[in-house]
């Protein structure tokens, strides 16, 4: 069997981003770049029940699969070059818009990251909550809304490089205002700070791959991805 073609299944188990299988399968084989690279630098598109293919972003779904390089442009290039045909070895429907589609998928999956991680008392919203839980708690990320204060962001960074220079925090720069009211339960959400936990994890993950589908990389310093819906 050619690496990166078919993956998933009731023998291996499910192949989730989040999780630890993706441990024991640590790379695949991108179709249209045909370079190797970490699943989690990748996307997995499978054939629906309608003989569509769909993005299968968390790892979940039955049956053959087919990797491509987590970027915009690639799914593209994957649509342009009958990439999925190839790859799965028979005809397929490739809905023209699948880029999109996946971009739509993965920001909803971040945002869901988000709102469970404010449900399990993660996330200290607004300015001054995120400036208390600077000075005393293990923060591992601070989220500044697209249309933020660009000072506020600069006041709370050197709140975080008083207390250590050993270390600089993810910044996650690209959710609306309005997605983060949203995700979080409460209004006017302009900045906030992620506490230590798995579900904090499980987001700055999620958020970091969105980065890099928008962008083509992403860095810990949250290059900002442009807004956050698809266009």
């Amino acid at each position: 069997m050619e690496p990166g073609i078919m993956e998933a299944g009731a023998t291996q188990g499910a192949v989730e981003l989040d999780g630890g299988p993706y441990a024991r399968e640590p790379e695949r084989l991108c179709v249209v770049t045909r370079a190797a690279r970490p699943v989690a630098e990748l996307i997995r598109f499978v054939i629906g029940p309608d003989g569509d293919v769909v993005p299968d972003v968390k790892g979940r779904l039955p049956g053959r699969g087919v990797w491509i390089s987590a970027a915009r442009e690639t799914v593209e290039a994957a649509v342009k070059r009958h990439a999925f045909a190839r790859g799965f070895k028979r005809d397929v429907r490739v809905p023209a818009d699948l880029a999109r589609r996946t971009e739509k998928l993965l920001e909803q999956g971040t945002l869901d990251a988000l709102a469970i991680a404010g449900k399990a008392g993660l996330v200290a919203a607004g300015f001054a909550k995120a400036a208390a839980a600077l000075e005393r708690d293990d923060v591992v990320a601070l989220l500044h809304a697209a249309e933020g204060s660009a000072d506020g962001a600069r006041k709370l960074e050197a709140i975080w490089r008083r207390r250590t220079t050993e270390k600089a925090l993810p910044m996650i720069e690209f959710l609306t205002s309005a997605q983060l009211d949203l995700a979080l339960g409460r209004p006017n959400v302009v900045h906030a700070a992620l506490l230590a936990g798995s579900a904090s994890d499980t987001f700055v993950s999620r958020s970091r791959r969105l980065e890099r589908f928008r962008t083509g990389s992403a860095s810990d310093r949250g290059n900002k991805a442009g807004t956050a819906a698809a266009q």
